[in-house]
């Protein structure tokens, strides 16, 4: 037992003694007791009130001096606020580094609550977008900044990807925004000004698709020389072979041309708004029906799980198809299986196509759908790939609001997979038949 409590116990044990002692010598020791036990309580409160007033006013000096139990409370909550204000210290001292670093971001940072409300933010979300701290604390974010994009951003609650807006709208500046989900229902936004990114994007796209259309015209001119040579019987022998290769090569250009016009087409139009009916069925079947008889060629199979249909461009679609089948032809021996299926479930639905061929290596998988790429297991320009098609069927599936899931491991063939949300699948309610009563 600690000294204290032994000084307080024995004092007590004193005056009850005492109280009692007394009160037996006039012939009640009871009522001395009770007097004697009511003035250690009332000794006790009046402290107790002395010790909360001195920790009102912070005048410790009737506490500073003793071994009583209240010198013992006095010591101990001197130590606690000794530590107290080394750890405020600190802590402040922390926060103003922590201010100071993100301060001199030249990203914009803002704190926001489970309730997407800003609670702190650093000097370039002043510059970037004009929040003032002292004002617009407490208030929602897309209060700010008022895009939709951004307030289905955060209502969807998936923040493993960004989003970019432009600000202010009669601006041609661009923000990408990225949330990050972080402590109790805590988030952080990140803001950054991508636009020269974005001016950049935009020069190369009209670069490729002005070099792709002036290409058109000397191509068109080179292929009739070739054509007529190749029909031209006066020509010698001994150019048949060149004039060949030399028509395959311009053929090729000819395709390469075609696919970066339709691919700059792709990057510069917006969401697909067309809402026609696409019969993912017939395209699919058609589809397989274009390889039959070609020598080479492995077994293509077509599953059919659901009777849905998907809303958007149906010449955009048979795009992703082709793309993808010829992509899966093209890396499967003959004797392997090319399947096409169409599916739907409560999450959407899903266009695949998987082979038993190759397989890529997973260090690959990421950049398939950059232009031009191509892994080193065949990929190459004598397999007749150009490495456009992957990067075409991922802007049309962007444009469609799906997104492609590859997977694939060496030797054991590939699976890409279409997955189209449930707002652009169209599934036919059941027709009700009438019975003609009797």
């Amino acid at each position: 037992m600690p000294h204290s409590w032994r000084h307080y116990l024995t004092n007590l044990l004193l005056i009850l003694a005492i109280g009692t002692l007394i009160g037996w010598f006039y012939g009640q020791a009871e009522r001395g007791l009770l007097v004697a036990a009511l003035a250690a309580l009332a000794w006790q409160a009046s402290r107790m009130l002395s010790f909360e007033r001195a920790i009102r006013t912070l005048n410790f000096d009737a506490f500073r001096v003793g071994e009583g139990i209240w010198q013992q409370l006095y010591s101990r909550f001197s130590y606690q606020e000794r530590r107290a204000r080394k750890y405020k210290r600190r802590y402040q001292k922390l926060l103003k580094e922590f201010r100071k670093s993100t301060g001199a971001l030249p990203d914009a940072g803002i704190i926001l609550n489970e309730a997407f409300e800003i609670v702190q933010c650093n000097a370039a979300a002043k510059e970037l977008i004009g929040i003032r701290p002292k004002i617009d604390r407490g208030h929602r974010v897309d209060n700010i900044l008022r895009d939709p994009l951004i307030s289905n951003y955060l209502e969807d609650g998936k923040f493993n990807n960004t989003v970019e807006v432009q600000w202010p709208p009669e601006m041609d500046r661009w923000l990408s925004c990225r949330v990050v989900p972080y402590g109790t229902n805590q988030y952080l936004m990140l803001l950054r000004d991508v636009t020269d990114r974005r001016r950049l994007a935009v020069m190369r796209r009209d670069f490729v698709a002005n070099a792709s259309h002036e290409l058109r015209s000397p191509l068109t001119v080179i292929t009739g020389y070739l054509d007529a040579m190749d029909e031209d019987e006066g020509v010698s022998e001994i150019w048949e072979k060149p004039v060949e290769e030399m028509r395959g090569q311009a053929e090729r250009m000819n395709l390469i041309v075609a696919e970066l016009l339709e691919l700059s087409r792709l990057e510069a139009a917006g969401p697909q708004r067309e809402q026609s009916e696409v019969d993912v069925a017939a395209i699919l079947a058609a589809a397989r029906k274009s390889y039959a008889g070609l020598p080479d060629t492995p077994a293509i199979e077509v599953t059919i799980d659901s009777p849905a249909r998907l809303a958007g461009s149906a010449s955009e679609i048979e795009s992703v198809v082709s793309n993808l089948l010829s992509n899966a032809v093209r890396h499967t021996p003959s004797d392997g299986t090319v399947t096409l299926s169409w599916r739907s479930d409560n999450d959407g639905a899903v266009i695949a196509v998987a082979d038993t061929g190759e397989g890529i290596a997973e260090e690959h998988l990421p950049r398939l759908t950059e232009r031009f790429f191509r892994d080193d297991s065949g990929r190459s320009r004598d397999g007749g790939g150009i490495g456009l098609g992957l990067a075409i069927v991922k802007h049309v599936l962007i444009r469609h609001d799906a997104e492609l899931l590859i997977t694939s491991s060496v030797g054991a063939g590939s699976e890409f997979a279409c997955h189209f949300p449930n707002s652009r699948v169209l599934i036919e309610s059941p027709v009700s038949i009438q019975r003609n009563s009797a």
